[in-house]
């Protein structure tokens, strides 16, 4: 939903790059998981006491963090929302985590890539770790690659730039 930038402020808040389409689906969170691989692997729930935008960002406040250097432990981590808390996501969009376990099928040919089975995220277009019968191949979540996604029946559709299957091989 969202990844904490910094500390803001000395009463513990943190300010975060808002991941999620619309502020709305923050302002009524009320708890959630931070995630950060190298110290929160497994997650560590939170309370959230507010949360509020502020010149672009939206800023947290976390129940038990109350000093700068306590919020600023919490630099980089992501701001998840627990399985059984998430919203439906709104028509036409989908949580990163529904893209698992989706068949992946080259539109033009109707060849069948294989199975997302994991997702990388280096700052640009996430990558889909698609595992298929010619091994591993990376596919940007772009709009233009990925025409068409069916979270409900477990499908992608993609068109592939020219040179990709061969470049992932």
């Amino acid at each position: 939903m969202a990844r904490i930038l910094r500390a803001r402020g000395n009463r513990g808040e943190v300010a975060a790059e808002q991941l999620c389409r619309s502020f709305e689906r923050l302002k009524g969170l009320r708890v959630a998981v931070l995630f950060a691989e190298d110290r929160w692997p497994e997650g560590m729930p939170v309370e959230v006491e507010a949360v509020w935008e502020h010149r672009g960002l939206a800023i947290f406040k976390f129940r038990g963090v109350d000093s700068i250097e306590e919020a600023e432990r919490l630099r980089g981590a992501e701001v998840r929302t627990p399985l059984e808390e998430r919203p439906d996501p709104v028509e036409g969009e989908y949580y990163l985590s529904d893209l698992i376990g989706c068949e992946v099928v080259e539109r033009s040919s109707g060849e069948r890539l294989g199975t997302v089975e994991g997702i990388r995220e280096y700052g640009a277009a996430p990558l889909l770790e698609v595992t298929g019968p010619d091994g591993e191949i990376l596919i940007p979540l772009a709009r233009s690659i990925c025409v068409t996604i069916d979270v409900a029946a477990k499908r992608m559709e993609v068109d592939l730039p020219d040179g990709l299957k061969e470049l992932n091989r």
